[in-house]
């Protein structure tokens, strides 16, 4: 709230003040908006597209910046002071990295591009891409299931706390080359189609 001199040890890191008068001037609104978003009379996404088409000196718009900043530090401030916090966050992002890597190998034709022309077939295509990675994340979790219930079967122990580490996005496994071809037709797997376990090895935390 105050200039960044204030603050000698956080000053290299500010990098602005808060416009306490754009949140007062417009508090009523942001009051509306968030009662309005809580109740369910509009959603979040409609107000954002509403915002993003107003002129950039919207008092609302400005005010929601100034209440963001603010939220922005607070979680600065907390990512400092709490360990767990960042390991939390940096456990996120490697997930969402893990995705991404993932729709890129997948993707490696058009080297992670859509040069389609029309909408209607660029959203096809990422569309296309969305569900061979849920389909490898799927066919990944069914068989990740099946191996710790295959250790633990033969007294095996398997803690719970590290299998929130375990991903299902690897594909080191995965063929990726070729033609993916749907078979609408064809029902899912039944319960003795799956494919025998190999080199399921004892483990050691």
């Amino acid at each position: 709230m105050r200039k960044p001199s204030r603050y000698p040890n956080l000053a290299p890191m500010i990098g602005g003040k808060v416009n306490v008068k754009d949140i007062s001037s417009s508090w009523d609104e942001v009051l509306r908006l968030a009662a309005s978003i809580k109740t369910g009379t509009v959603t979040a996404s409609l107000i954002l597209s509403k915002l993003a088409n107003y002129p950039r000196q919207n008092g609302l718009a400005k005010a929601l910046r100034e209440i963001g900043k603010i939220e922005r530090s607070l979680f600065g401030l907390a990512w400092y002071q709490d360990l767990e916090l960042r390991r939390r966050v940096n456990a996120g992002l490697n997930k969402g990295e893990a995705r991404n890597a993932l729709a890129r190998a997948v993707f490696f034709n058009r080297l992670g591009e859509l040069r389609d022309r029309s909408y209607e077939d660029q959203q096809a295509r990422a569309s296309g891409l969305t569900l061979l990675c849920s389909a490898i994340g799927l066919w990944n979790a069914v068989y990740l299931e099946k191996v710790v219930a295959g250790l633990r079967s033969r007294g095996e122990e398997v803690p719970e706390e590290y299998l929130r580490h375990l991903s299902p996005l690897e594909w080191e496994h995965v063929t990726l080359t070729g033609v993916c071809r749907w078979n609408l037709e064809e029902g899912p797997v039944s319960e003795g189609g799956f494919h025998t376990l190999r080199g399921v090895r004892s483990l050691s935390f």
